[in-house]
């Protein structure tokens, strides 16, 4: 019996051992059950992100394109956009389907431009090289300062120069090759009319009138009193500015009415050769000082008092600041330009003077000394589109036919004085 029980125990103590042995080995496999599930949760994480990865990596970004092609010369989609863009920034209207047009046009000018090279047209480096700079030249004026051109551009000078050049040749090599093409055409009005009679009523194209209109100005002097107040006001500004106790640039962020260059200190960026688009008294005066030195107030018969700074020169281009003042006129000085005005009108009607003539003798618009007293467009031409012109030239020429001459027309110029003027 004792050896029984003795078995016994021992077979009850083996019992024992053997669920201690399992638990622990069941608790083993749990863990690594949760370390595989933890693995493999990691693993395809990983797989998941890489996979991301290579599919961002293998997706195709379109940078730019071909949208059109002539010869060994193409379009880009960029090209197209620039375009949209430059013509926004200008502030022109773009019609539905802009990007066709511009994109049509860029054809029909690559192909005239290829027919160029061929026929060995000229187009030299140094007209390239003028048409830039006038464009330049023009962006300045638009803007103010080339400062303001290359911080709205994104681009210095030199880079929207070099970026433009090709597309200039391109363009003038254009030009001449339409006006070879054409120079030897001769239509007549007859031909003209045969052409849109065939022409479906629908398909007409749609143009703006133009129109050639001259004028007349007039700028009434203010009473003497009132200038010599002017002139002495503009000698006190100067004073200031040599003993230092005020800049140029806040001078005439206080004091001038050139609503053009106020804020920004009265600075200017100006062309010697830009005379269609300065007052005369203005570009000469600039071109004359040094670089640094300070004027005395001068007097333009269309603005009034200017103060000019030079600040450098280089070339036909100087930097300059400029304060501008505007002897203030009554009534009274605007009644006796009108009589004068009238006088003048009764004087064409009566064909005891021409109107061009009478424009050389009589108006105050330096300007006409050298573009004729007719008014331009931005391509110098004298034939304006209708929409071009401010809403009181509209009004003012609505009614009239070819050859009228309207009554005097008071009017206010863009920089603050008055004035009286009539259209024919």
């Amino acid at each position: 019996m004792k050896r029984s029980n003795t078995n016994f125990s021992h077979t009850k103590e083996c019992v024992s051992v053997i669920p201690s042995n399992l638990e622990k080995s069941q608790r083993s496999c749990k863990q690594k059950n949760i370390r595989m599930k933890y693995f493999l949760a990691g693993l395809f994480i990983i797989a998941a992100y890489t996979t991301a990865i290579a599919q961002g990596q293998t997706q195709k970004v379109v940078v730019d394109k071909i949208v059109g092609a002539v010869g060994d010369r193409i379009i880009l989609k960029s090209d197209i956009e620039n375009a949209i863009a430059d013509a926004a920034r200008s502030g022109d209207k773009l019609p539905e389907g802009a990007a066709c047009n511009i994109l049509e046009q860029s054809l029909i000018s690559k192909i005239l431009a290829l027919q160029a090279e061929r026929d060995s047209l000229p187009v030299s480096d140094e007209e390239v090289e003028a048409n830039l700079d006038m464009r330049v030249r023009g962006w300045v004026m638009q803007f103010g300062s080339e400062q303001a051109v290359e911080d709205v551009a994104g681009k210095t000078i030199y880079q929207l120069k070099d970026d433009s050049r090709h597309a200039i040749r391109e363009q003038m090599l254009a030009q001449r090759m339409q006006q070879k093409i054409v120079e030897n055409v001769h239509i007549t009005p007859t031909e003209v009319k045969a052409f849109f009679d065939r022409v479906p009523t629908d398909s007409v194209p749609f143009l703006e009138s133009e129109l050639e209109i001259g004028q007349i100005n007039i700028y009434p002097k203010a009473a003497k009193e009132v200038e010599d107040y002017i002139y002495n006001e503009m000698m006190n500004y100067r004073k200031q500015i040599e003993s230092g106790r005020i800049t140029f640039a806040d001078a005439a962020k206080k004091y001038s009415e050139d609503p053009g260059s106020r804020d920004r200190g009265g600075a200017y960026e100006v062309n010697r050769n830009d005379k269609d688009q300065w007052d005369p008294v203005f570009l000469s005066t600039s071109f004359r000082l040094k670089a640094g030195e300070l004027s005395m107030p001068v007097k333009s018969n269309k603005f009034g008092y200017f103060l000019i700074q030079s600040e450098s020169r280089r070339g036909d281009n100087a930097k300059i600041r400029m304060i501008l003042r505007i002897p203030p006129v009554t009534q009274t000085e605007l009644d006796a330009a009108k009589v004068k005005l009238d006088s003048v009108r009764k004087e064409i009607a009566a064909n005891k003077i021409t109107f061009k003539d009478a424009a050389y003798k009589y108006s105050d618009d330096e300007s006409v000394k050298n573009n004729g007293p007719f008014i331009l467009g931005n391509d110098g031409s004298t034939f304006i589109p209708i929409d071009r012109l401010d809403k009181e030239t509209v009004g003012t020429i609505g009614s009239m036919k070819v050859g009228d001459i309207s009554q005097p027309v008071e009017f206010t110029n863009e920089q603050g004085k008055k004035g009286l003027g009539w259209f024919i």
